[in-house]
This record gives C-alpha cells, sequence and structure tokens, in this order.
C-alpha cells in the first residue's frame, strides 16, 4: 500500500528515509525551501513529476500541500518486543505511551511528535478502533513517525498484562484520578495510557493499569485534548529522568 505525504518540512523528512518513490511539484516560480526538498530528491534519485495546482489539490484531498506531495511506500509497523530493544539499545529503562482508541489521525501525529521528542521508546495503538499511520498523521508529526516505533496490537489489555509481566509499571491518564501526575514518580520502566478524545481510557483498561494519574485542572474546562495531555505527562517524565 502507498501514501502521500503533503507538505515541504513532512517530504523533506520523508526523503530523508529513502520511502519516497516519487514526488509530485507545482508548476510555477516556487519559492523559499520547496528547493531543498527539489535538490535532496535530485540526490536520492527520486522521480520528480511538476503537476498544476488543481492536480495537486485533488491528490491532497483539501489539505495544504504548499506545492510539494510525496508518494511514500507503505509505513512499517514495529512491534512490542521492538520497542523494548529499543530501549535496551538505548540503555534506558522502558518508556511507552499507549493509545487506547485514538481515533483523530492529527490527534495520533501531534502524539507521535511530542512522544518522539519527549524521548519515548514507541507507541502502541490498538488494530481496531484507531487512526492508523497515514499522510495526514504523518504530516501532524512533522516526520517523527520515521524515528519512533510504533506497534499494532491487537489487544491492549492482553499487551499491558505482557508489560506488566516484564516489571513495566502502567500508569492510565484519568480525570477523576486521586494522584497527581507531577507528585507521582515517574520514573523506572513505565507505560503511560492515553485514552480516547472524547471517552477516556475504557473501564476494562483503567482497571488493568497499576495507578491513575491526572493533571490540575484550575479553568471551567475541565479536560485536556488527548495530545495536550500526552505532551504533558511525557515531559513530566522527561523531566524526572533528567534529574
Amino acid at each position: 500500500m502507498e501514501d502521500l505525504i503533503y507538505g515541504r518540512n513532512a517530504c523533506l523528512e520523508a526523503l530523508n528515509t529513502g520511502k519516497v518513490e516519487e514526488l509530485y511539484i507545482q508548476k510555477g516560480n516556487l519559492k523559499g525551501s520547496i528547493e531543498k526538498v527539489i535538490g535532496r530528491a535530485k540526490n536520492k534519485n527520486v522521480v520528480i513529476k511538476t503537476v498544476d495546482k488543481k492536480t495537486l489539490d485533488n491528490m491532497a484531498n483539501g489539505e495544504v500541500h504548499q506545492g510539494v506531495i510525496a508518494l511514500i511506500s507503505s509505513f512499517e509497523y514495529s512491534s512490542v518486543d521492538d520497542i523494548l530493544k529499543e530501549a535496551k539499545n538505548r540503555n534506558e529503562d522502558p518508556f511507552i505511551v499507549i493509545l487506547d482508541e485514538i481515533e483523530d489521525p492529527h490527534n495520533l501525529g501531534a502524539i507521535i511528535r511530542s512522544s518522539e521528542t519527549a524521548g519515548v521508546h514507541g507507541v502502541i495503538i490498538p488494530k481496531r478502533r484507531s487512526a492508523s499511520i497515514n499522510s495526514t498523521v504523518y504530516k501532524s508529526s512533522a516526520g517523527a513517525c520515521n524515528y519512533l516505533k510504533v506497534a499494532k496490537v491487537t489487544n491492549i489489555n492482553r499487551t499491558i498484562d505482557e508489560l506488566k509481566e516484564k516489571n513495566i509499571f502502567v500508569y492510565g491518564t484519568d480525570g477523576d484520578a486521586k494522584n497527581y501526575y507531577n507528585k507521582t514518580n515517574l520514573t523506572g520502566p513505565i507505560a503511560i495510557v492515553i485514552g480516547n478524545e472524547g471517552k477516556g481510557i475504557s473501564m476494562q483498561i483503567k482497571k488493568n493499569c497499576d495507578d491513575l494519574i491526572k493533571i490540575p485542572m484550575r479553568g471551567k474546562i475541565t479536560s485536556l485534548n488527548a495530545s495536550n495531555a500526552c505532551a504533558i505527562v511525557c515531559y513530566e517524565v522527561l523531566r524526572q529522568r533528567d534529574v
């Protein structure tokens, strides 16, 4: 299966991976970073096709393409073992993000981006009722999909059990939790569960977590976007690990 990547920065990152098969460039006098994208494509011997703006608009299906679209090979998912090996190779305690039915591809991309920058070793998503890695996710991640391992599993609860057997402590994020994330010891081998945009973490998964943590809320709005919540908690883990 092939996919499309939109936007100059996302296409530039994709070219670095060697997965780009064709590059579509808008006709006309484009300026700025597009020259760098074209130069990188030529260095990688990628086929470059010049097309009109209408063609790119149709290919992008309403997404902002900035005059360039890359056709890439299918995303290669990792296994949970691959994620654990990544932690071992980096000589670090495992740091994993588990997503419980994140359905918005923009949210998934943003979570992958913040997770990668915070030093997460991998993200785990379910095979059903979840966004998958596509062009929207790729663009929203700003290319972080190239560097962070993403595993797709059949059963999140079973995966949590397997991680717990490996002495990985699993925290669920929940607004009704008793403990605040920044008052909790988040060092050591851990996994953070982020719930669905509307429903949060399912009751079954919530019960299977070792502990639940929450983010303090002081405004009239009592919840955060899933990607924002993930970024806040992940950077607290990074802060505690760097102390």
